[in-house]
């Protein structure tokens, strides 16, 4: 394996991971694949923010595996899981990163979901 370029998230590619207040449902085809009011929300430079749910939130039954993988040279090395039952439009739906730099550690034992690859990612802001 290639040697992996790795950086330190700073103020020219900040990174922030905040827990808490709100709730996040993720449903495709009818179905709820992920609820929880524990997810983080990463805000990574200029992209949109991105909610990691905790494994223990999301219905993995759903979800598949799949030898797809990428990297990130802020977080590490990245998996990606399909969720069958939302078709070819949800091949790759699911990333997570096992095994993160300590920069992101928050984000062991969580996924995400790419938004066109679901039915629906609500946030519902803790009251």
């Amino acid at each position: 394996m290639n040697a992996r370029t790795v950086k330190i998230p700073g103020p020219d590619h900040p990174i922030s991971i905040e827990s808490g207040g709100a709730r996040i449902v993720v449903t495709l085809g009818g179905r709820t694949v992920a609820d929880s009011a524990s997810a983080l929300t990463l805000r990574e430079a200029a992209y949109p923010p991105v909610y990691y749910i905790p494994r223990k939130d999301v219905d993995m039954s759903l979800l598949e595996r799949t030898e797809h993988n990428t990297y990130c040279p802020y977080k590490g090395e990245c998996s990606y899981y399909s969720i069958p039952s939302g078709g070819e439009r949800s091949v790759n739906a699911v990333w997570s990163y096992e095994d993160p730099y300590p920069a992101v550690a928050a984000i062991r034992d969580h996924v995400a979901f790419y938004p066109d690859r679901v039915d629906a990612i609500e946030v519902h802001e803790a009251a």
